[in-house]
C-alpha cells in the first residue's frame, strides 16, 4: 500500500512538471528569420544557444538566402531577415531576381558582422595560393584543368549553389569585375550541399564561408573577399530583433568565428 502511494505521488508530480514544462515551452517567445548561407553559418548558428539562454527567445532559422529571405520578410512571414551583403547592393539584387523594391525608405537596415569569403577546393588538388586574375579564369571558365594554377593535371569542376547568391554576387563583383560565371559549372543549392559535392568530387572548387573551413577541403591563400552581413527589418524591428542585435554586437562577439 505504501509503495502505491508513493508511484501515485510520484506519477502526479512527474505529470504537474510536464505540464508547466510544456506551458513555458508554449510561451516562449520565437524570433523567425531568414537569412543566407553567410550569416546562417558564421553568425547565426554560433549565438544561437547562448542567445536563447541568455533571453529566453527562441531563433526559428530559415537559411533560404537573402533573395528568398527578403521576399519572405516583406510577405510577413518572418521577423527580420539577414544576408552576406550590403543593403543597396542587396536591393540591386532584389531588382535583378524581378524583385524591385519601389519604396526602400520603409525598411531599416544594421550591419552586425563581416563574413570573408573561402575558396573551398577538393582535398585531392594540393594548391596553396589562388591569386585574383587566377581565380577569376577559374570561375569564368576561361582556365579549365588544374596544371594551368599549379595543380595536378585535372580538370577543374567550378560548383555554384542557387541558393548562395549573396557569396556569388560579392565574389563576381570583387574578384570577377563583374564578368559572368562559367556556363559549365555545375550547380548545387544550399551552402551546405555545395561543400559536400565538392568533398565529392575530385578536382571541384566553390565558394564557402569561413565557418566552412576544415579537415574536409582545402582552403587556397587567396585575396581577402569581404562583405558585411546585414540584418533589415520591415518597419521598425520589434524587441526580440532589437535584442538580437544588441546581443551579437555584444557578449555574442566572442562566438562568432574571426
Amino acid at each position: 500500500m505504501m509503495h502505491s502511494t508513493i508511484r501515485h505521488a510520484v506519477m502526479a508530480i512527474v505529470a504537474m512538471a510536464l505540464v508547466f514544462g510544456t506551458g513555458a515551452t508554449c510561451r516562449s517567445e520565437v524570433l523567425k528569420i531568414g537569412a543566407g548561407a553567410a550569416a546562417t553559418e558564421n553568425i547565426l548558428k554560433k549565438i544561437e544557444f547562448p542567445f536563447t539562454t541568455a533571453t529566453g527567445i527562441k531563433l526559428d532559422i530559415t537559411d533560404s538566402g537573402p533573395i528568398q529571405a527578403f521576399k519572405d520578410l516583406n510577405a510577413g512571414a518572418i521577423h527580420c531577415a539577414v544576408g552576406g551583403v550590403a543593403f543597396q547592393a542587396w536591393m540591386e539584387m532584389m531588382e535583378k531576381s524581378g524583385y524591385p523594391v519601389p519604396d526602400k525608405s520603409i525598411y531599416k537596415n544594421w550591419v552586425i558582422g563581416e563574413d570573408k569569403i573561402k575558396i573551398l577546393v577538393n582535398s585531392d588538388i594540393k594548391v596553396t595560393t589562388l591569386s585574383k586574375e587566377q581565380l577569376a579564369a577559374i570561375f569564368t571558365g576561361k582556365t579549365t584543368n588544374w596544371s594551368q594554377v599549379g595543380g595536378p593535371d585535372k580538370p577543374i569542376i567550378v560548383i555554384l549553389g542557387s541558393e548562395i547568391p549573396g557569396t556569388q554576387a560579392v565574389f563576381r563583383q570583387q574578384i570577377m569585375g563583374g564578368a559572368e560565371y562559367t556556363k559549365n559549372a555545375q550547380m548545387g543549392t544550399t551552402a551546405e550541399d555545395v561543400k559536400s559535392r565538392v568533398v565529392r568530387n575530385s578536382g571541384a572548387i566553390s565558394l564557402g564561408t569561413l565557418s566552412q573551413v576544415d579537415y574536409l577541403i582545402n582552403s587556397p591563400a587567396t585575396p581577402t573577399i569581404s562583405r558585411p552581413v546585414t540584418l533589415i527589418t520591415k518597419g521598425a524591428p520589434s524587441e526580440a530583433v532589437k535584442k538580437l542585435i544588441d546581443f551579437v554586437n555584444g557578449e555574442g562577439q566572442r562566438f562568432i568565428p574571426k
